[in-house]
């Protein structure tokens, strides 16, 4: 069992994606015939043969429209694997992060309720990368000014998911 719970793109933004995306491009779906491709709907890798899309995400964007927040130049976006067509999200029996293997890159950014970096930090998974995980995101929200935090793949600066306070 995880210390923090690991979010999905929620499905109203997914369904906004699958028509246009955050870049305001339209969604292109595609069948692939290879596996692995980490996705944000279900936080789990693509089988070969599934229908899936590569869009463009603005995760603090669409948070600080719900918040009220004004992240300002914070803003960014970037790609993401989602299922082409709705999907069942997470599988609950399926516990700890998602996209964690041992000697993985990935940062743990923080913002705060407007929606600023209020810090990060640069995490190699460990051996055990649930520890790595929990620590990591132990050390982020012991900082009172953190209401959010995202992790990304460091190689391509993915969003991989979001974890609240």
């Amino acid at each position: 069992m995880t210390g923090h719970q690991p979010r999905p793109i929620g499905p109203a933004a997914l369904a906004e994606l699958r028509a246009t995306d955050d870049a305001g491009r339209s969604c292109r779906p595609y069948t692939t015939s290879e596996g692995g491709h980490p996705l944000r709907c279900c936080l789990r890798g693509n089988e070969p043969g599934e229908r899936i899309a590569l869009v463009s995400y603005a995760p603090l964007r669409r948070w600080a429209a719900g918040t009220g927040a004004s992240p300002g130049a914070y803003d960014e976006q970037g790609p993401v694997f989602i299922h082409a067509e709705p999907c069942a999200g997470p599988d609950a029996r399926r516990p700890g992060y998602p996209f964690a293997r041992a000697g993985a890159l990935r940062t743990v950014r923080r913002y705060d309720a407007r929606g600023h970096i209020v810090g990060g930090r640069l995490l190699e998974l460990p051996a055990d990368p649930e520890k790595g995980f929990d620590a990591a995101l132990d050390e982020a929200f012991a900082d009172p000014e953190v209401v959010l935090a995202h992790v990304r793949a460091v190689e391509y600066g993915c969003f991989h998911f979001e974890v609240r306070r």
